[in-house]
């Protein structure tokens, strides 16, 4: 008889999971601190919780890929299920691939850990989030949450995998206003940063619909990010003015009547731009139309309606004075061709988590039924 087969991904993925939640709402809470009282220090109870979901992540995956390891050695077949293609590592190591990316993610977190540690130890306070560690510490932690989404979408065909996708991708999609941020260093004649993060979340939305091929899967995961986002909303004020209070630390002088840094950042109107793109993949079925140009469609109409309505979100939150006529056709234009590219993008990176060849040729009818 041979050796039954394992699949230790649903406890896994349940603790990258974990980590992942913990890394946004510690960073959501550590932004915010920034923005309504300014200074930290190392040891500052927003940075232990983002440390904290790295290093829950981290354990998660190391335990995954040594237990991995030791299965194929005995003979037994780790499957996809079990968090992704098995990868050999060093010659030696059977990392799924999920875990081994949300392992990458936080064993880079360490690392940058140390740098923090250094660089506070030199500077003291950090006045600004901008720091060299930060925008490291941020990067590692998105892919961290990458590897979350690696591991349930190759799980889809499990409830438990669903699920976790149904999780997992609105998490990435709310960090990615904090990692396209370090995109404001570019000189660009346009908004970087918001071209940045209508390309993320509009190829994360395409590669949600393409990887669970279910008709209105797009406007879920839009619908999961929303409530994430009014939760976040109440909670990232609340928690640093209680911290501050807790430690003796006044508020900026002019906290009063802004909106949340993160959550804020996000597009309000992004289950509009989701239910678009549910729309024209349904259409798209519906009519025979060829693949090689659908995802781009979708992802371009979508991404034309995000920025504009970003545009106008900005002028009902903030103070920001009202972009020309000129520049708001540039910025909802560029939104459209980054869309677009996203669209590509997602339908393409769909394939590669599914195991499956990118497919460019096929009906979307086709596309649909096999996935």
């Amino acid at each position: 008889m041979s050796p039954p087969n394992i699949s230790p991904g649903r406890t896994g993925a349940a603790v990258v999971l974990l980590g992942a939640a913990l890394s946004l709402v510690g960073t959501t809470w550590d932004i915010q601190w920034h923005v309504d009282v300014g200074p930290d220090t190392f040891f500052t109870l927003p940075h232990l919780l983002l440390y904290s979901g790295s290093a829950v992540s981290g354990i998660a995956s190391l335990v995954i890929v040594i237990a991995a390891t030791a299965a194929t050695r005995a003979g037994r077949t780790v499957g996809p299920e079990a968090g992704g293609r098995p990868v050999r590592v060093f010659g030696t190591f059977s990392a799924p691939l999920g875990f081994l990316v949300s392992g990458v993610g936080s064993a880079s977190f360490l690392i940058f850990g140390l740098v923090d540690l250094w660089w506070h130890s030199i500077y003291g306070f950090d006045a600004v989030l901008d720091s060299p560690p930060h925008i490291a510490l941020f990067t590692s932690i998105s892919i961290t949450m990458v590897g979350a989404v690696v591991i349930c979408g190759s799980a889809r065909a499990t409830r438990w995998g669903r699920t976790g996708l149904l999780i997992s991708l609105p998490i990435l999609m709310l960090y990615s206003p904090i990692t396209t941020n370090a995109f404001n260093a570019l000189r660009l004649p346009f908004d970087a940063a918001s071209a940045g993060m209508v390309l993320f979340v509009v190829m994360l939305l395409v590669l949600g619909r393409a990887t669970l091929a279910r008709t209105g899967a797009a406007t879920a995961f839009a619908a999961v990010l929303g409530a994430m986002q009014l939760a976040l909303w109440w909670f990232a004020p609340w928690a640093a003015r209680t911290y501050a209070d807790a430690v003796g630390l006044p508020l900026r002088d002019d906290v009063g009547g802004r909106p949340p840094q993160v959550p804020a950042s996000i597009p309000m109107f992004l289950l509009a731009g989701a239910v678009l793109i549910d729309l024209a993949v349904w259409l798209g079925a519906r009519n025979h139309w060829s693949a090689r140009w659908v995802p781009q469609v979708a992802g371009a109409v979508s991404g034309l309606l995000i920025a504009a309505t970003f545009m106008l979100q900005e002028l009902l939150i903030s103070t920001r004075p009202a972009p020309v006529a000129g520049q708001f056709v540039v910025e909802t234009l560029i939104g459209g061709a980054f869309g677009a590219f996203a669209g590509f993008l997602g339908w393409r990176f769909a394939g590669v988590l599914r195991g499956e060849q990118p497919p460019a040729a096929a009906p979307v009818l086709r596309i649909q039924e096999a996935y």
